[in-house]
């Protein structure tokens, strides 16, 4: 009689213990299942990361490079012929007398229109991929002249002198470059400058983002343009 009930405990403990023990297996596996699952979950958030911060970084070395080999001097060179005169007079005896001095000249010129892009001033946001252009320098202009004598006409009373020379080298500079202003040598200074723009935006549009200039997105050779 003990026997049997002996035998009827066990079964009752075993009733219980068995479907316990099972849970705990299940429960077991599931954290295991979480556990990984978490692991996994900050790793792909630790690697993505990662290669986002790389990907943002190798861009903004790409697009650095660039700006330094866009950074060069951009030089349009033209060349200018006239034929000009001088004149100046000096009068004395309250302007009863007067002497005048004159010069017929030939005047050859070599004109440089130039961009010193090394000044180029600007901005990179990772953040937001902008590149953002503060400044962009004036042109330069350099004349250099050569300028022929072939008639003088002076006075003892008003000979040429230094200052002549030099009024004269100071006139024929700044006549050259009202002209040059008017003429093609500007504007294909002007287009070369936009062509070495061109080419950041290019490079910004490639990669996705996004050049502004003062204030203003741009998007083509013609928002270039009209911001110069």
């Amino acid at each position: 009689m003990a026997t049997r009930r002996n035998q009827s405990t066990e079964t009752q403990v075993k009733n219980v213990l068995v479907p316990i023990i099972q849970a705990i297996g299940r429960s077991g596996k599931l954290i295991y299942l979480i556990i990984i699952g978490i692991v996994l979950f900050f790793a792909y958030q630790f690697f993505t990361r990662s290669s986002a911060s790389s990907t943002i970084e190798y861009n903004s070395a790409l697009i650095e490079k660039q700006l330094k080999n866009v950074s060069k001097l951009v030089v349009t060179e033209g060349h200018y012929s006239q034929v000009m005169t001088y004149k100046d007079q000096k009068k004395y005896f309250m302007d009863l007398v007067s002497f005048e001095k004159k010069a017929l000249m030939v005047v050859n010129a070599d004109v440089t229109v130039s961009y010193d892009l090394s000044k180029i001033k600007y901005d990179i946001n990772e953040t937001t991929k902008t590149i953002s252009i503060t400044n962009i320098p004036e042109a330069e202009m350099k004349i250099n002249p050569d300028i022929h004598f072939y008639s003088i006409d002076e006075s003892t009373f008003n000979p040429f002198g230094t200052a002549d020379y030099n009024k004269i080298n100071k006139k024929v500079k700044a006549e050259i470059a009202k002209k040059m202003e008017k003429s093609k040598l500007k504007t294909n200074a002007e287009n070369r400058l936009i062509s070495e723009l061109s080419k950041i935006l290019i490079l910004t549009n490639t990669m996705g983002w996004t050049l502004n200039y003062e204030g203003k997105t741009i998007k083509s050779e013609s928002d270039i343009k009209h911001k110069l």
